[in-house]
């Protein structure tokens, strides 16, 4: 399946009163460089995290950003210095007796004391921690591939119409191939006549000049191109259809369409044909410049 190098993913979730939001951004690169930017207490999950990425990805500048935002109260727990409390009554009490005064210090007062009431944060388990957090960044990435895929697809259709172009084109050098021959026997008749005249037929062997067509046939015979590119044509498409990484694989078929072809316009000495060799050449670089982007 065509994939692309372009993409994005996003996926969130709470661990342990953290919400943790994941985003990761692909973009075209020879092999698969991934960049991971988050808070330093996840720094040993790290190579976790680049092996996991880059065994789904495959190819790809990656960049992923991990954020994290504490929640308010989630995780975190009050207690109260029972004896601490009661230490404080006493001594309010005790001030009252002394002045005379009225003991009114209610509760809401020696809350306000200090280390009465002490606030604790649940402590983070580990290892729930690296298996949930793991868990986000597959979400994350099951998000980018599902949009690379579908970028793939895109790219796979349009790399499709641009190879059925190419063939198209194809068809029309083939049959004009056979013609070449046959108008070069014309000409030639045509120029032997234009310089000799009526005496053509006294100077002029014509042995001698159907062994110039011959000789100019052979020089100018392209099947056995047209055949490997056809070939080619053929391997393109079945690697369009292809699992995993066909990016590189694309590149070397191209490759070879490219020396097909300007062989054909190395020995076909056709106008029209150069001008259909032409236009394949430039229908290729198109599919060249599409290729780039696939995995």
């Amino acid at each position: 399946m065509a994939e692309s190098m372009t993409g994005y993913g996003r996926a969130e979730g709470v661990i342990q009163s953290t919400r943790f939001l994941v985003e990761m951004k692909s973009v075209n690169n020879r092999f698969c460089d991934v960049q991971i930017r988050m808070p330093r207490s996840l720094m040993a999950l790290e190579p976790q995290m680049k092996e996991r990425i880059s065994n789904r990805l495959l190819r790809g500048k990656v960049d992923v950003f991990i954020s994290t935002v504490e929640s308010d109260s989630e995780g975190t727990t009050v207690r109260v210095d029972g004896s601490l409390a009661r230490a404080y009554s006493e001594a309010l009490s005790e001030i009252a007796s002394v002045t005379g005064r009225v003991d009114d210090a209610g509760a809401s007062f020696l809350s306000r004391m200090p280390e009465v009431l002490i606030t604790e944060s649940v402590e983070s388990d580990p290892e729930m921690l690296r298996d949930a957090l793991l868990s986000i960044l597959d979400e994350s990435i099951d998000n980018i591939v599902t949009m690379r895929r579908i970028e793939g697809e895109k790219l796979k259709a349009d790399l499709l119409g641009k190879a059925y172009s190419l063939e198209e084109t194809l068809k029309r050098v083939e049959a004009r191939s056979e013609a070449v021959p046959a108008e070069y026997r014309t000409k030639l008749t045509a120029r032997i006549e234009e310089l000799l005249g009526d005496n053509a037929g006294l100077y002029f062997d014509e042995n001698r000049r159907e062994a110039e067509v011959v000789l100019f046939a052979d020089r100018c015979a392209i099947d056995e191109e047209i055949t490997r590119l056809k070939s080619h044509i053929g391997q393109l498409r079945q690697s369009l259809d292809s699992e995993g990484s066909i990016g590189k694989r694309l590149d070397f078929i191209l490759q070879e369409m490219n020396r097909e072809i300007n062989t054909i316009g190395s020995k076909a000495n056709d106008l029209p044909i150069t001008n259909d060799v032409l236009d394949m050449k430039t229908e290729l670089e198109k599919i060249r410049e599409q290729i780039q982007n696939l995995v």
